[in-house]
């Protein structure tokens, strides 16, 4: 890759030309863009994209059921190989510099470090957050989503290094879900997990994900999922119960003999089970929402069950980068068992991303995955 310095930038000249996947409206199919020439700044990092896969949010844009600016390029959980760094260090979490041919994920937000968000520990929540996957494209950050051959990192964006053992099917999901369950849990962290009851809304990629890292930590896990086969999977990631909605919570946590639950994490974002997790906690139990991201109704709230019961109710959004970093050293440690690795069932062609994104529609797949590398029909 020929490398032209100009000041503290560098002009990059890759071959093949980068390419990003481009959305305008809903109804309207994704068209590919080339970006041939790409100016780093300093801090900047060029990665090339391994394997991208398909978050709720990116299915809720594209039916234009959660706003996005556009033009812009969507896909925010990916992993790729560093091709090129800024004119000055880039440090990973671990503290070392980033180099060429280094195997990483990154979060899902640039932070400026430097504002009083970032400076009282919400850099997700910067004054001039930007993220990856849902801002506009513009001239210079062409490459800004996961759809695309390519990302340009900005600085201020954290980076997390891949052991090269891991499959990309497991690392890509860590950049948002996975990350995003471990700051659920380390949101109800005042609550010690084992021998604890977690209840879980949502049996999708985090609702999953949380349950595994509970599991492990000694929790009893229940799920509730309308899904027949999600609450299947749910077992099979460890849970000690999975119930649909619909189910008498308070009788099966009786007959297991499980105790009052001090901790769920909503991930669905469905009402109705905000409403039956914050009805079901026990006395001094944390209830994290995660899942309601999107508008939807309002939920009922009992403030005197709130004070009585000795409550509290966070959200949970983005997340730091040391959760990032969490779950992948999470995810590292795992053999297979429960079988992450799976929740990826079908991968598409870049080009074939709008196939992608129906398939990821019909509910039928926890995720799935877009292929740069992988050409039309092959």
């Amino acid at each position: 890759m020929p490398t032209l310095a100009r000041g503290r930038e560098q002009e990059l000249l890759v071959t093949p030309t980068p390419t990003a996947m481009v959305w305008s409206e809903p109804g309207r199919a994704h068209e590919p863009i080339a970006v041939p020439g790409i100016r780093l700044a300093e801090g900047e990092v060029l990665v090339e994209v391994e394997l991208a896969t398909v978050c709720g949010s990116d299915v809720h844009t594209v039916h234009g059921r959660r706003s996005q600016p556009v033009p812009s390029v969507l896909g925010h959980e990916q992993v790729g190989r560093v091709l090129a760094v800024g004119s000055r260090d880039v440090l990973a979490h671990d503290g070392t510099p980033v180099a060429p041919g280094d195997r990483i994920v990154w979060t899902v937000t640039v932070s400026c470090g430097a504002c009083d968000r970032c400076d009282s520990g919400h850099p997700q929540k910067c004054r001039s957050l930007a993220k990856y996957g849902h801002e506009r494209m513009r001239r210079g950050w062409e490459l800004s989503g996961g759809f695309a051959t390519h990302v340009q990192l900005r600085a201020g964006t954290g980076i997390v290094r891949v052991p090269e053992s891991m499959p990309a099917e497991l690392a890509a999901p860590a950049a948002c879900s996975t990350a995003t369950a471990v700051a659920a849990l380390d949101a109800a962290s005042r609550v010690p997990l084992e021998g604890t009851t977690v209840l879980v809304g949502g049996a999708g990629m985090i609702g999953l994900a949380v349950t595994a890292i509970a599991t492990e930590a000694g929790a009893d896990v229940v799920v509730i999922d309308p899904d027949l086969e999600r609450r299947a999977t749910a077992r099979r990631f460890g849970a000690e119960a999975t119930l649909d909605p619909g189910d008498d919570l308070a009788s099966e946590l009786a007959r297991r003999g499980l105790g009052e639950p001090l901790v769920a994490i909503e991930a669905s974002g469905a009402a109705p089970s905000v409403q039956l997790l914050l009805r079901s906690m026990g006395v001094g139990g944390i209830l994290v929402l995660v899942g309601s991201v999107s508008p939807g109704p309002r939920v009922e709230l009992d403030p005197e069950a709130v004070v009585r019961g000795l409550l509290t109710v966070t959200g949970v959004h983005n997340y730091r980068t040391e959760h990032l970093q969490r779950a992948i050293d999470h995810l590292a440690g795992n053999r297979g068992a429960p079988p992450f690795h799976e929740l990826v069932s079908r991968s598409f062609p870049l080009a074939d991303l709008d196939d992608a994104l129906a398939a990821a529609a019909t509910g039928a797949h926890v995720r799935v995955a877009v292929d740069p590398r992988r050409a039309r029909g092959a």
